[in-house]
């Protein structure tokens, strides 16, 4: 087991370029199970999440080889395996995005039902509706979803007490590209993450209309096939690194940054007294709006801002704890909404154990900000509480050791190494 350690109070300077989305990466890598023939995926970042994938695609008959070039080629070889393990399944919540293409694909599949991060409850029953919407027969079996069943299109409604489901979504689409007839997904998410993988699936030959938009139209066509596609940034990574240069008052510049998905986030940051300088969009591509370079400055103190977490285009949940992080040490007393999952406020009691001052009942979190925050032994909960930690590490004065490290390696590539470029004095250690 390694932790992380930090030693806090150092500004970060410089460049620093975002990888590829693995909220995108994940899906895309999965809808490679309906394509005849090669796909060379570029942008793919290298991640445990996408690891378990690979695992899990190889045990579905699929070839998955790294190539020099950082690319990434997808080949199915043989399509008579239709079920996904629970020992690889167990470890990451995103595999369920296998279940849609199979059978969409292969006609069935075997899926066993999966974990992740712990930060609330997060059910897969509206997958289940969706397929079932389409044609599938569904049972649960000894922790497994089985489905059998021919696709066809359907009328079907995603949503839920906190909005539709990005998984979910991107499930259906993925089940519905290659069924008979036409698919009307209302209420669909419209995150980025579900726009790259509905233009992933155009360009090998789906059809799908209104990306972007709430209602999505699939017309399902005979056949996809192997392309290339780079991956978009990724939103979040770009986020948590705005937020770790403003927290230590740096001053550095993103490249590949995505800022078109990033207008709540950016309009907090600004109202908290960051500076934010966004160059000209590259719009060569559609699908892949992004912005060349985004430069983040902080010279006053942070002002306290109010949150509310919402689906696209507002405020991420995935940024909320990292926010946490940046609002302990306001000038003022902050308030935190969780409207997508309302208990993912683990991070709350490490963030307390470094001298913040955060009060947390039920989905609201009330911060009042205190002059400075203080290295001790912290436990990460999840993915994105993970990152809160080292956040508030960069900022606090003394030595920071953050446990459970393989949290933080599900979604962050090699993010101390990256750090320790623009001048964070952090680095890995065994336990």
């Amino acid at each position: 087991m390694e932790k992380m350690v930090i030693e806090g109070g150092y500004p970060l300077n410089g460049k620093v370029k975002v990888n590829g989305a693995k909220n995108a990466a994940l899906p895309i890598m999965a809808a490679c199970l309906l394509i005849n023939g090669t796909t060379k995926l570029r942008g793919i970042p290298e991640l445990t999440d996408v690891k378990t994938l690979c695992k899990i695609l190889n045990e579905l008959g699929v070839d998955t080889k790294k190539c020099e070039d950082g690319s990434l080629d997808i080949t199915v070889k043989d399509e008579r395996n239709i079920t996904a393990p629970y020992d690889l399944v167990r470890t990451m919540r995103a595999s369920i995005c296998v279940l849609g293409p199979l059978l969409g694909k292969r006609g069935m599949a075997k899926v066993s039902i999966p974990g992740g991060c712990s930060i609330g409850s997060r059910p897969i029953d509206i997958h289940i509706k969706g397929i079932e919407s389409l044609g599938a027969e569904v049972v649960m079996e000894d922790g497994y979803v089985i489905a059998t069943g021919k696709m066809k299109g359907s009328e079907i409604y995603l949503g839920g007490p906190y909005g539709s489901t990005v998984l979910g979504t991107c499930n259906i689409i993925m089940a519905a590209v290659l069924a008979e007839g036409r698919t009307i997904i209302e209420n669909a998410a419209c995150e980025p993450e579900v726009q790259d993988l509905a233009h992933f699936l155009n360009k090998a030959g789906a059809n799908i209309a209104g990306i972007g938009e709430s209602n999505l139209i699939v017309d399902g066509v005979d056949r996809l096939n192997g392309i290339e596609y780079e991956i978009i940034p990724d939103r979040i990574e770009a986020g948590t690194i705005m937020i770790a240069g403003a927290i230590t008052g740096g001053n550095i510049v993103l490249e590949n940054d995505a800022s078109c998905y990033l207008a709540s986030v950016i309009d907090k940051l600004r109202e908290a007294g960051v500076g934010i300088k966004i160059t000209d969009a590259d719009k060569n591509t559609p699908g892949h709006v992004q912005s060349s370079e985004c430069f983040v400055k902080r010279d006053g103190n942070i002002k306290p801002v109010n949150i509310t977490t919402l689906p696209y285009p507002g405020m991420p949940t995935d940024m909320q704890a990292q926010f946490s992080a940046l609002l302990s040490i306001a000038n003022g007393t902050s308030i935190i909404t969780e409207r997508v999952f309302p208990h993912r406020f683990m991070h709350v009691a490490e963030l307390n154990r470094m001298g913040a001052n955060i009060m947390n009942e039920d989905a609201i979190a009330i911060i009042k900000g205190v002059p400075k925050l203080s290295g001790t032994t912290v436990m990460a909960s999840d993915l994105r509480a993970s990152a809160s930690l080292i956040i508030a590490g960069l900022a606090a004065k003394g030595i920071t050791e953050i446990r459970r490290l393989y949290h933080i390696d599900r979604g962050y590539e090699r993010l101390e190494d990256r750090l320790k470029n623009l001048g964070a004095k952090i680095w890995r250690e065994k336990e």
